[in-house]
This record gives structure tokens, C-alpha cells and sequence, in this order.
């Protein structure tokens, strides 16, 4: 069975505007994220991509994209990836992230998101997998690596 998240996406991404309506019901389920305004364009298990525009709000003082609106990008499609990417009998949370700067952020940026490896089909104890996350330039170049790890463990009963 697809998660729910993943369900709500690919019924809303065959529409024209539903990419985008879906974004912003990411960021009204999750209000800290609509800061940068992110646009989800691929999520699918294994595999998930966003981007941000660079703007004002998410400017620095040098002109370049912030570099923690760079890491909250890389949380947001590392955690909507991880999502779609494990059994639905599963749940997740971020546990910690390390990231490299490797150039200045300028202009639109594009994290693409994808687990260290295949989630495991069915534990009874919890685990941590590894998401890893590239945010490239427009022109292609990767501007900030991050690894997230993501806790994930059985979902408990009520």
C-alpha cells in the first residue's frame, strides 16, 4: 500500500497546477517549510525532487541563497522521499544531518533526494537509513551535499 502522501501526490501531480497545490498542502501540513516556498517535482519511492527560486526572502547578506534555506530544502525532500519510500507499516523522523557547502548558492535551486538504501520491507526493531541530498545550481553544479538520517521503526498501535 502507497503512503498517503504519496497517494495525495500522484493524484494531484496528473492536473495541471496540482505540482504545485500539492507543495502547498506540504506547507500547510508542515508551516515551517512555506518560508522558502518550495515547488515538489518528482516524489516517488526512492527517488524525490524539489526546488526553490532564489528571492528575497531566502537571500542572504551577500546575495546568495541562505544556506539554511538550502538545508531546510534538503530536510523537506529527504523527508517526503524517506515517506513515500517506506512500508506504510513503518514511520520516520529525522535524527541528524551534516551538510557541505560546496559553492555559492545562486539563482534556482534543485535538491534531489534518494535513500543510501532500500528501506527494509518489514522490522520489528528500529533503524536508521541514510537519505542523501544534492542541490544543484542551474547550472548543474552541486552546491550543498547533505546526509540525513532518518530514524525509522515499526508504527505503534493505539
Amino acid at each position: 500500500m502507497a503512503s498517503p502522501v504519496l497517494a495525495a501526490y500522484r493524484r494531484l501531480a496528473r492536473w495541471p497546477g496540482g505540482r504545485w497545490l500539492f507543495s502547498r498542502l506540504v506547507c500547510r501540513k508542515a508551516p515551517y517549510f512555506s518560508g522558502i516556498a518550495p515547488r515538489i517535482l518528482t516524489l516517488e519511492p526512492g527517488r524525490g525532487v524539489a526546488a526553490i527560486r532564489h528571492r528575497r526572502a531566502v537571500t542572504n547578506h551577500i546575495g546568495t541563497v541562505h544556506a539554511i534555506a538550502l538545508c531546510n530544502l534538503a530536510e523537506l525532500i529527504g523527508g517526503l522521499t524517506c515517506d513515500v519510500s517506506i512500508p506504510a507499516s513503518m514511520r520516520w523522523i529525522p535524527k541528524g544531518m551534516t551538510v557541505e557547502y560546496l559553492k555559492k548558492a545562486i539563482g534556482t535551486m534543485t535538491a534531489t533526494a534518494s535513500p543510501a538504501f532500500a528501506p527494509l520491507a518489514a522490522a520489528d526493531a528500529g533503524y536508521e537509513l541514510p537519505v542523501e541530498v544534492l542541490v544543484r545550481n542551474d547550472a548543474g553544479e552541486t552546491v550543498l551535499r547533505a546526509r540525513i538520517a532518518m530514524w525509522v521503526s515499526p508504527k505503534t498501535r493505539r
